[in-house]
Protein backbone atom coordinates (compact mmCIF):
# COMPACT_ATOMS: atom_id res chain seq x y z
CA UNK A 1 0.00 0.00 0.00
CA UNK A 2 1.67 3.27 -1.16
CA UNK A 3 1.88 6.55 0.54
CA UNK A 4 -1.19 8.65 -1.15
CA UNK A 5 -3.30 5.50 -0.81
CA UNK A 6 -2.15 5.64 3.16
CA UNK A 7 -2.87 8.77 3.37
CA UNK A 8 -6.37 8.66 1.14
CA UNK A 9 -7.73 6.17 4.16
CA UNK A 10 -6.37 8.18 6.80
CA UNK A 11 -8.27 11.17 5.62
CA UNK A 12 -11.33 9.44 4.98
CA UNK A 13 -11.37 8.28 8.97
CA UNK A 14 -10.81 11.84 9.86
CA UNK A 15 -13.72 12.90 8.18
CA UNK A 16 -16.39 10.12 9.87
CA UNK A 17 -15.59 11.54 12.91
CA UNK A 18 -17.38 15.14 11.97
CA UNK A 19 -20.21 12.79 10.17
CA UNK A 20 -20.47 10.81 13.61
CA UNK A 21 -20.94 13.80 15.73
CA UNK A 22 -23.83 15.05 13.21
CA UNK A 23 -25.34 12.06 13.26
CA UNK A 24 -24.80 12.36 17.33
CA UNK A 25 -26.90 15.87 16.87
CA UNK A 26 -29.58 14.79 14.88
CA UNK A 27 -30.79 11.58 16.76
CA UNK A 28 -30.55 13.15 19.94
CA UNK A 29 -32.48 16.43 19.04
CA UNK A 30 -35.42 14.46 16.76
CA UNK A 31 -36.14 11.83 19.01
CA UNK A 32 -36.35 14.91 21.96
CA UNK A 33 -38.66 16.37 19.55
CA UNK A 34 -41.01 13.64 19.31
CA UNK A 35 -44.46 14.41 21.05
CA UNK A 36 -45.52 12.43 24.41
CA UNK A 37 -43.58 12.07 27.76
CA UNK A 38 -41.54 9.41 28.21
CA UNK A 39 -42.46 9.44 31.81
CA UNK A 40 -46.18 9.02 31.09
CA UNK A 41 -45.84 6.33 28.98
CA UNK A 42 -43.56 4.59 32.09
CA UNK A 43 -46.13 5.36 34.49
CA UNK A 44 -49.44 5.07 32.53
CA UNK A 45 -52.76 7.91 32.05
CA UNK A 46 -53.60 7.07 35.63
CA UNK A 47 -50.49 8.84 36.71
CA UNK A 48 -50.32 12.29 38.87
CA UNK A 49 -48.16 15.64 37.62
CA UNK A 50 -46.23 15.05 40.45
CA UNK A 51 -45.43 11.32 39.83
CA UNK A 52 -44.54 12.21 36.63
CA UNK A 53 -42.42 15.08 37.81
CA UNK A 54 -40.69 12.94 39.97
CA UNK A 55 -40.08 9.93 37.27
CA UNK A 56 -38.82 12.73 34.89
CA UNK A 57 -36.23 14.40 37.46
CA UNK A 58 -34.87 10.54 38.20
CA UNK A 59 -34.45 10.06 34.59
CA UNK A 60 -32.81 13.56 34.24
CA UNK A 61 -35.45 14.82 31.78
CA UNK A 62 -36.18 18.14 33.50
CA UNK A 63 -32.66 19.57 32.42
CA UNK A 64 -32.36 21.91 29.55
CA UNK A 65 -32.09 19.90 26.32
CA UNK A 66 -28.56 20.89 25.50
CA UNK A 67 -27.35 19.76 29.34
CA UNK A 68 -29.55 16.66 28.33
CA UNK A 69 -27.38 16.03 24.93
CA UNK A 70 -23.92 16.70 26.42
CA UNK A 71 -24.34 14.01 29.45
CA UNK A 72 -25.77 11.38 26.81
CA UNK A 73 -23.44 12.26 24.34
CA UNK A 74 -20.26 12.19 27.31
CA UNK A 75 -21.39 8.75 28.28
CA UNK A 76 -22.08 7.41 24.63
CA UNK A 77 -18.31 8.16 23.79
CA UNK A 78 -17.42 6.31 26.73
CA UNK A 79 -19.55 3.16 25.98
CA UNK A 80 -22.60 3.66 28.02
CA UNK A 81 -25.70 4.33 25.94
CA UNK A 82 -27.73 4.13 29.13
CA UNK A 83 -30.31 2.05 30.70
CA UNK A 84 -33.82 1.24 29.10
CA UNK A 85 -36.65 2.82 30.74
CA UNK A 86 -38.99 0.32 29.79
CA UNK A 87 -36.53 -2.93 30.59
CA UNK A 88 -34.42 -1.55 33.27
CA UNK A 89 -31.05 -2.89 31.14
CA UNK A 90 -28.48 -1.54 29.52
CA UNK A 91 -29.49 -0.19 25.76
CA UNK A 92 -26.18 -1.76 24.77
CA UNK A 93 -26.96 -4.90 25.98
CA UNK A 94 -30.00 -5.02 24.41
CA UNK A 95 -28.84 -3.99 20.90
CA UNK A 96 -25.95 -6.23 21.00
CA UNK A 97 -28.44 -9.06 21.62
CA UNK A 98 -30.65 -7.60 18.63
CA UNK A 99 -27.66 -6.23 15.99
CA UNK A 100 -26.62 -10.02 15.93
CA UNK A 101 -29.81 -11.38 14.15
CA UNK A 102 -30.52 -7.81 11.92
CA UNK A 103 -26.92 -8.50 10.67
CA UNK A 104 -28.02 -11.64 9.93
CA UNK A 105 -30.66 -10.52 7.33
CA UNK A 106 -28.98 -7.56 6.24
CA UNK A 107 -26.32 -10.41 5.53
CA UNK A 108 -27.87 -12.72 3.34
CA UNK A 109 -29.70 -9.94 1.15
CA UNK A 110 -26.79 -7.74 0.52
CA UNK A 111 -24.88 -11.17 -0.55
CA UNK A 112 -27.91 -11.90 -2.69
CA UNK A 113 -28.57 -8.39 -4.08
CA UNK A 114 -24.84 -8.00 -5.06
CA UNK A 115 -24.45 -11.33 -7.11
CA UNK A 116 -28.29 -11.26 -8.53
CA UNK A 117 -27.53 -7.31 -9.34
CA UNK A 118 -24.24 -7.79 -10.92
CA UNK A 119 -25.55 -10.81 -13.29
CA UNK A 120 -28.37 -9.23 -14.37
CA UNK A 121 -26.55 -5.98 -15.00
CA UNK A 122 -23.71 -7.50 -16.97
CA UNK A 123 -26.22 -9.90 -19.51
CA UNK A 124 -28.45 -6.93 -20.14
CA UNK A 125 -25.10 -4.86 -21.04
CA UNK A 126 -23.77 -7.69 -23.09
CA UNK A 127 -27.29 -7.81 -24.97
CA UNK A 128 -28.29 -4.43 -25.34
CA UNK A 129 -31.24 -3.73 -26.77
CA UNK A 130 -31.97 -7.06 -27.36
CA UNK A 131 -35.18 -9.20 -25.59
CA UNK A 132 -33.28 -10.49 -22.63
CA UNK A 133 -31.77 -6.40 -21.73
CA UNK A 134 -35.67 -5.66 -22.59
CA UNK A 135 -36.98 -7.95 -19.98
CA UNK A 136 -34.73 -8.08 -17.60
CA UNK A 137 -34.93 -4.34 -17.63
CA UNK A 138 -38.58 -4.43 -17.17
CA UNK A 139 -37.90 -6.90 -13.93
CA UNK A 140 -35.31 -4.35 -12.14
CA UNK A 141 -37.96 -1.22 -13.09
CA UNK A 142 -40.80 -3.45 -11.33
CA UNK A 143 -38.09 -4.13 -8.85
CA UNK A 144 -37.35 -0.41 -7.61
CA UNK A 145 -40.66 0.55 -7.65
CA UNK A 146 -41.84 -1.95 -5.48
CA UNK A 147 -42.49 -0.97 -2.12
CA UNK A 148 -40.69 -3.53 -0.08
CA UNK A 149 -43.13 -4.44 3.16
CA UNK A 150 -46.03 -4.71 0.35
CA UNK A 151 -43.62 -7.69 -1.69
CA UNK A 152 -43.06 -9.11 1.78
CA UNK A 153 -47.22 -9.41 2.54
CA UNK A 154 -47.06 -11.01 -0.71
CA UNK A 155 -44.68 -12.94 -0.18
CA UNK A 156 -46.13 -14.04 2.69
CA UNK A 157 -49.79 -14.62 1.24
CA UNK A 158 -48.49 -16.71 -1.50
CA UNK A 159 -45.21 -18.85 -0.04
CA UNK A 160 -46.67 -19.49 3.75
CA UNK A 161 -50.61 -19.06 3.59
CA UNK A 162 -51.16 -20.54 0.19
CA UNK A 163 -48.50 -22.94 -0.54
CA UNK A 164 -47.13 -23.09 3.08
CA UNK A 165 -43.90 -23.65 1.58
CA UNK A 166 -41.75 -21.61 3.80
CA UNK A 167 -42.29 -20.56 7.41
CA UNK A 168 -44.54 -16.68 7.22
CA UNK A 169 -42.25 -14.64 10.51
CA UNK A 170 -39.57 -15.15 13.16
CA UNK A 171 -36.16 -16.56 13.33
CA UNK A 172 -36.36 -19.55 14.58
CA UNK A 173 -39.62 -22.27 14.84
CA UNK A 174 -41.30 -21.34 18.11
CA UNK A 175 -41.65 -25.21 18.75
CA UNK A 176 -38.39 -27.26 17.67
CA UNK A 177 -36.11 -25.78 15.03
CA UNK A 178 -33.68 -23.65 15.93
CA UNK A 179 -30.57 -25.12 14.14
CA UNK A 180 -28.79 -23.80 10.58
CA UNK A 181 -31.81 -25.72 7.83
CA UNK A 182 -34.26 -24.00 10.20
CA UNK A 183 -32.75 -20.41 10.06
CA UNK A 184 -32.23 -20.93 6.38
CA UNK A 185 -36.12 -21.47 6.17
CA UNK A 186 -36.90 -18.18 7.82
CA UNK A 187 -34.39 -16.17 6.25
CA UNK A 188 -35.64 -17.13 2.60
CA UNK A 189 -38.51 -14.86 2.76
CA UNK A 190 -37.28 -11.22 4.64
CA UNK A 191 -34.03 -11.57 3.07
CA UNK A 192 -35.50 -12.17 -0.76
CA UNK A 193 -37.77 -9.04 -0.02
CA UNK A 194 -34.95 -6.80 1.30
CA UNK A 195 -32.92 -7.78 -1.80
CA UNK A 196 -35.15 -7.34 -4.40
CA UNK A 197 -35.04 -3.76 -4.60
CA UNK A 198 -31.72 -3.53 -3.57
CA UNK A 199 -30.90 -5.75 -6.81
CA UNK A 200 -32.38 -3.27 -9.24
CA UNK A 201 -30.51 -0.13 -8.25
CA UNK A 202 -27.26 -2.67 -8.58
CA UNK A 203 -28.24 -4.01 -11.98
CA UNK A 204 -28.98 -0.80 -13.21
CA UNK A 205 -25.37 1.03 -12.18
CA UNK A 206 -23.58 -2.33 -13.45
CA UNK A 207 -24.81 -2.42 -16.74
CA UNK A 208 -24.09 1.18 -17.07
CA UNK A 209 -20.42 0.66 -16.07
CA UNK A 210 -20.21 -2.47 -18.56
CA UNK A 211 -21.22 -0.73 -21.24
CA UNK A 212 -19.11 2.31 -20.82
CA UNK A 213 -16.54 0.38 -20.51
CA UNK A 214 -17.21 -2.25 -23.14
CA UNK A 215 -17.09 0.72 -25.80
CA UNK A 216 -13.33 1.67 -24.66
CA UNK A 217 -10.28 0.58 -26.90
CA UNK A 218 -8.69 -2.09 -24.88
CA UNK A 219 -11.79 -3.88 -25.12
CA UNK A 220 -12.15 -3.71 -28.90
CA UNK A 221 -7.78 -4.63 -28.68
CA UNK A 222 -9.04 -7.65 -26.64
CA UNK A 223 -10.97 -8.83 -28.96
CA UNK A 224 -9.20 -8.37 -31.90
CA UNK A 225 -6.45 -10.58 -30.45
CA UNK A 226 -8.92 -13.33 -31.07
CA UNK A 227 -9.64 -13.65 -27.13
CA UNK A 228 -12.92 -15.69 -25.77
CA UNK A 229 -15.68 -13.07 -25.01
CA UNK A 230 -16.27 -14.72 -22.00
CA UNK A 231 -12.85 -14.13 -20.67
CA UNK A 232 -13.53 -10.22 -22.34
CA UNK A 233 -16.28 -9.96 -20.58
CA UNK A 234 -15.10 -11.08 -17.19
CA UNK A 235 -11.60 -10.72 -17.24
CA UNK A 236 -11.14 -7.25 -18.46
CA UNK A 237 -14.81 -5.15 -18.80
CA UNK A 238 -16.03 -6.63 -15.52
CA UNK A 239 -12.88 -5.94 -13.61
CA UNK A 240 -12.61 -2.55 -14.59
CA UNK A 241 -16.36 -1.59 -14.04
CA UNK A 242 -15.83 -2.77 -10.98
CA UNK A 243 -14.68 0.01 -9.43
CA UNK A 244 -17.82 1.65 -10.32
CA UNK A 245 -20.12 -0.63 -8.92
CA UNK A 246 -18.11 -1.60 -5.67
CA UNK A 247 -19.51 2.08 -4.60
CA UNK A 248 -22.95 1.49 -5.16
CA UNK A 249 -22.61 -1.66 -3.61
CA UNK A 250 -21.31 0.18 -0.15
CA UNK A 251 -24.51 3.05 -0.71
CA UNK A 252 -26.83 -0.28 -1.13
CA UNK A 253 -25.45 -2.21 2.15
CA UNK A 254 -26.84 1.53 3.80
CA UNK A 255 -30.01 0.91 2.42
CA UNK A 256 -30.45 -2.47 3.39
CA UNK A 257 -29.24 -2.22 6.60
CA UNK A 258 -31.82 0.92 6.94
CA UNK A 259 -34.49 -1.08 5.07
CA UNK A 260 -33.96 -4.45 7.72
CA UNK A 261 -35.83 -2.02 10.03
CA UNK A 262 -39.61 -2.15 8.78
CA UNK A 263 -38.93 -5.60 6.75
CA UNK A 264 -38.44 -7.22 10.54
CA UNK A 265 -41.85 -5.38 11.45
CA UNK A 266 -43.73 -7.40 8.77
CA UNK A 267 -41.66 -10.34 9.37
CA UNK A 268 -41.40 -9.95 13.31
CA UNK A 269 -37.61 -10.74 12.48
CA UNK A 270 -36.09 -10.15 16.29
CA UNK A 271 -33.41 -7.75 15.06
CA UNK A 272 -32.88 -3.99 15.92
CA UNK A 273 -35.24 -2.51 13.44
CA UNK A 274 -38.18 -4.96 15.35
CA UNK A 275 -36.45 -3.70 18.38
CA UNK A 276 -36.61 0.43 17.24
CA UNK A 277 -40.24 0.42 16.30
CA UNK A 278 -41.10 -1.45 19.98
CA UNK A 279 -39.36 1.56 21.38
CA UNK A 280 -40.81 4.13 19.80
CA UNK A 281 -43.96 2.87 20.40
CA UNK A 282 -43.02 2.58 24.45
CA UNK A 283 -41.03 6.41 24.22
CA UNK A 284 -38.20 4.43 25.15
CA UNK A 285 -35.85 6.89 24.26
CA UNK A 286 -32.74 5.89 24.85
CA UNK A 287 -33.17 2.66 23.29
CA UNK A 288 -33.94 4.56 20.09
CA UNK A 289 -31.56 6.69 20.22
CA UNK A 290 -28.62 3.93 20.68
CA UNK A 291 -30.13 2.05 18.05
CA UNK A 292 -30.53 4.88 15.23
CA UNK A 293 -27.51 5.89 16.23
CA UNK A 294 -26.03 2.29 15.77
CA UNK A 295 -27.70 1.56 12.84
CA UNK A 296 -26.22 5.50 11.39
CA UNK A 297 -22.91 4.37 12.33
CA UNK A 298 -22.33 1.34 10.54
CA UNK A 299 -24.55 2.81 7.82
CA UNK A 300 -20.92 4.83 7.56
CA UNK A 301 -18.82 2.19 8.15
CA UNK A 302 -19.95 0.29 5.15
CA UNK A 303 -19.35 3.72 2.82
CA UNK A 304 -16.14 3.49 4.16
CA UNK A 305 -15.12 0.38 3.59
CA UNK A 306 -16.52 0.74 -0.51
CA UNK A 307 -14.32 3.75 -0.33
CA UNK A 308 -11.24 2.06 0.93
CA UNK A 309 -12.30 -1.14 -1.59
CA UNK A 310 -12.28 1.37 -4.40
CA UNK A 311 -9.32 2.95 -3.54
CA UNK A 312 -7.51 -0.24 -3.76
CA UNK A 313 -9.12 -1.24 -6.97
CA UNK A 314 -7.65 1.76 -8.66
CA UNK A 315 -5.36 4.00 -6.77
CA UNK A 316 -6.34 7.25 -9.40
CA UNK A 317 -9.46 7.86 -7.50
CA UNK A 318 -7.22 9.25 -4.50
CA UNK A 319 -6.33 11.77 -6.93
Amino acid sequence: MNASITAYIGRRLLLTIPVLFGLTVIVFFIMAMIPGDPALAILGSYATPDNVAQVNAQLGLDKPLVQQYTTWLGNVVQGDFGRSYRQNRAVLDIITERFGATLILAGTALVLCSIAGILVGIVSAVRQYGWTDKLLTLIVLIGISTPAFWLGLLLIMLFAVQLRWLPASGMFAVYGGGDLPDLLMHLILPASTLAFIATGVIARLTRSAMLEVLRQDFIRTARAKGLHERRVIFRHAFKAALVSIVPVIGIQAGFVLGGAVYIETVFQWPGIGSMLVNAIATRDLLLVQGGVLIVAAAYVLFNLIADVVQVLLDPRVTA
